[in-house]
Formats: C-alpha cells, sequence, structure tokens
C-alpha cells in the first residue's frame, strides 16, 4: 500500500509542477517533471514526521529542490547542452543552475506542497 501512495505522490508531483512550468513560461521539459515527482516524495516524506513544522519542512524543502536543481541542471544544461532554463542573468548565480531568487521562491511552492501533501497522508491513512 505504501509504494502506491508513493506512486500517487509522484506523479502528482510530476504533473503539478509541469503543469506550473506550462503555465509560467509556456513550456517545460520531461526532466522537470522527473524533478517535480522527486521533490514532492521528499516533501512528502518530510511533512508527515511528527517533529516537523511548515517552517522546518519548507527550509528542507528549499535546501533539497536547490541541490536537486544544481545536479539536474548540470547534467540538462551543461552536459546534455539542453538548455532546459538559464540563470546565468539573475545576481549570485552558480554556473547559472541556481540563484538564491529561485531558492526563495522554492521556499515558498513548499509551502502549499506541505498542505497538499498532509492531505494527502490524512486521506490514505482512513
Amino acid at each position: 500500500m505504501k509504494y502506491s501512495r508513493y506512486l500517487f505522490v509522484f506523479l502528482m508531483g510530476f504533473f503539478i509542477y509541469s503543469f506550473l512550468e506550462v503555465a509560467g513560461r509556456g513550456y517545460t521539459h520531461w526532466t522537470m517533471g522527473l524533478t517535480g515527482g522527486i521533490v514532492l516524495m521528499v516533501i512528502y516524506t518530510l511533512s508527515n514526521r511528527p517533529a516537523t513544522s511548515l517552517i522546518k519542512t519548507c527550509l528542507t524543502g528549499a535546501a533539497f529542490i536547490t541541490c536537486l536543481e544544481f545536479a539536474v541542471g548540470v547534467f540538462d544544461n551543461i552536459i546534455m547542452d539542453w538548455h532546459v532554463w538559464d540563470y546565468s542573468g539573475l545576481p549570485m548565480n552558480i554556473l547559472g543552475q541556481i540563484c538564491p531568487l529561485f531558492s526563495m521562491l522554492w521556499f515558498m511552492l513548499c509551502i502549499p506542497a506541505y498542505f497538499l501533501c498532509r492531505g494527502i497522508h490524512r486521506r490514505f491513512s482512513r
């Protein structure tokens, strides 16, 4: 039963993040869907630990997303040369793959993700 729960959460993250990218910038890349699915599974796990608060989940989630974004960015944009995104024009970026502005955005996106994951957990726990 737990595997189906994580599959459900992964697919929610895949499709929600893909939708947000298409709505926000007009397109997405399949690796962003995979990344969104992985991220939501991590937030799901964090948000349902007994001693984890919203703020702690968001801070940990934003740090995880930023690290994963860097890894995926190096692969997608530098190694594969797919040009999925480029933060080169933003201040304090690292190799054009991550920057503080988007780390703050990831923190903010973790807030609704936290509540979504708590709701999914309650629904599956019935």
